[in-house]
């Protein structure tokens, strides 16, 4: 909401049709994005998106309409929307107008800025591509994300998406010094309040911003909180020259909201009912998710996918924008494979040999090949055993198996439920690992001494420990194995 109106002069309310109101000015008509006020106390704030005539304009309220009648006065603030920017904001969970919605005290000391912003112009866009590490094995070795890229996190419920969005907030406040921006696009309260106490209970709230319009806001308001949340990002980017990771939580929901104003407003629907400018409405949002050369701004936003057809223009035009899918596997987090990572679904565009070198390319095939293969060879083991298989077939089996635990992580925000100590693993000790794996190095150990470790190092300790702790007498290879991918 703008701060400081300018006091221009006031119009009149002259038709309410939902969230579409259409206003009358005598005088000058307001700008395209102006916000107006009307109602009792300017409690409902509209946004101007058209110009009908030279006395009439339409705009979408941002607030619920209720109490709002046909000659009503109202108010042009002078400005667009605006969203509060700088270092008070962090720790703080705001609306799309900027007000704060966590029960602190107000903020003060902030900047209010448009949230209508363009993109970075070429010339301050960076050329080079570059790894952005989180941390976590599964993620920078098979699917590694660019630095000021655009990943997709595909996932259900109970997989484990919001433990991966936490723990890459947290390594990114730890690993890279950066600043975390969560934004909430048709969010569910539940799901809101949720994330804000599993942020604050890890520790790492005092570097994150959150930003939610919920499910129940009117469609203006989902449409344009996506907006916010990258004004804010773009002062930490180039006033504060630090890295920001926005998390967008559904990117899908923004199109539907920009469906509802498209239709709201008597725009001719395109294929499928989307808007006619989905196409340029996502691009106006996307293309200022970028790499610069003050910082960057990487972004994870998770995806739903209508029906899961992904031929749906929503998923198409997103696709176009990212760098990176990471699927989520249902399956994979019902064997205790956490992070769920589907390792042959998931891909990036990161993964050539002219960006992550010649030896991440040919590990990083080489791993899928070898998971791959494991992949067909599971309905042989299920039918007919292990023991059928042919030596060289039982060794692929067994170094996916071990490759599968090593990319298993505990994670730091989950330290309280699982009492195992959270691992950040560099991408060269994540490297280093599966290539010894890959050339049967382990083959000597327990595939369980790979479970949820950090660099490869730790598994001989781990069944040492293990050994110790409980000596167990030598089982038969073969039955044991098969009894653990009858398990699997």
């Amino acid at each position: 909401m703008n701060r400081n109106p300018t006091g221009q002069q006031a119009g009149v309310v002259v038709m309410v049709r939902g969230s579409v109101v259409d206003l009358r000015f005598d005088g000058g008509l307001p700008d395209i994005h102006s916000m107006l006020r009307a109602g009792n106390d300017g409690g409902v704030v509209i946004e101007v998106l058209a110009q009908r005539d030279a006395r009439h304009v339409r705009g979408i309220a941002l607030t619920p309409t209720q109490g709002l009648a046909r000659g009503m006065a109202v108010e042009d603030t002078g400005g667009p929307l605006q969203a509060p920017v700088g270092k008070p904001i962090l720790s703080r969970m705001f609306d799309v107008f900027g007000n704060t919605i966590d029960g602190e005290p107000a903020l003060d000391g902030v900047q209010w800025r448009s949230v209508h912003r363009a993109p970075p112009p070429l010339v301050r866009r960076s050329t080079k591509s570059e790894i952005f590490e989180t941390g976590i094995k599964a993620i920078d070795v098979l699917t590694p994300l660019e630095r000021g890229g655009k990943a997709g996190l595909f996932g259900g419920a109970g997989v484990g998406k919001t433990v991966l969005l936490t723990e890459m907030i947290h390594n990114m406040v730890g690993h890279q010094e950066g600043v975390s921006i969560f934004c909430g696009i048709g969010e569910r309260s539940r799901e809101g309040e949720e994330l804000y106490r599993e942020m604050k209970a890890a520790g790492v709230l005092p570097h994150m911003v959150m930003i939610f319009a919920q499910m129940n806001e009117p469609p203006g308001a989902r449409f344009r909180v996506g907006h916010a949340a990258l004004t804010m990002a773009e002062y930490f980017r180039d006033d504060e020259q630090r890295d920001v990771l926005l998390l967008v939580d559904n990117i899908f929901r923004f199109i539907q909201a920009g469906a509802e104003v498209s239709g709201l407003m008597g725009q001719m629907p395109s294929r499928l009912g989307y808007q006619p400018t989905l196409g340029t409405e996502l691009a106006s949002l996307e293309e200022r998710i970028a790499n610069t050369d003050s910082g960057a701004i990487t972004s994870i936003q998770a995806v739903y996918v209508p029906a899961d057809d992904f031929t749906d223009p929503a998923a198409v035009h997103t696709f176009s924008h990212l760098s990176a899918s990471i699927v989520l596997s249902r399956k994979r987090a019902s064997e205790g494979l956490f992070p769920a990572i589907d390792p042959l679904q998931s891909s990036s565009k990161m993964v050539t040999p002219g960006i992550v070198g010649e030896r991440h390319y040919t590990l990083a095939q080489a791993i899928r090949r070898t998971l791959a293969q494991y992949a067909e060879l599971k309905d042989i083991i299920a039918m007919l055993g292990l023991e059928q298989l042919s030596p060289e077939d039982r060794k692929v089996v067994a170094r996916a198996r071990r490759l599968e635990r090593f990319l298993t992580q505990p994670f730091f925000t989950t330290e309280q439920f699982t009492s195992l100590t959270g691992k950040l693993v560099s991408l060269h000790d994540a490297l280093d690992g599966c290539e010894r794996i890959l050339a049967d190095e382990f083959e000597d150990l327990p595939e369980r001494a790979l479970y949820m470790i950090g660099a490869v190092d730790e598994a001989r300790a781990k069944a040492k420990a293990k050994a110790k702790s409980r000596p167990e007498p030598t089982p038969q290879p073969a039955k044991e194995d098969a009894h653990a991918l009858d398990d699997a």
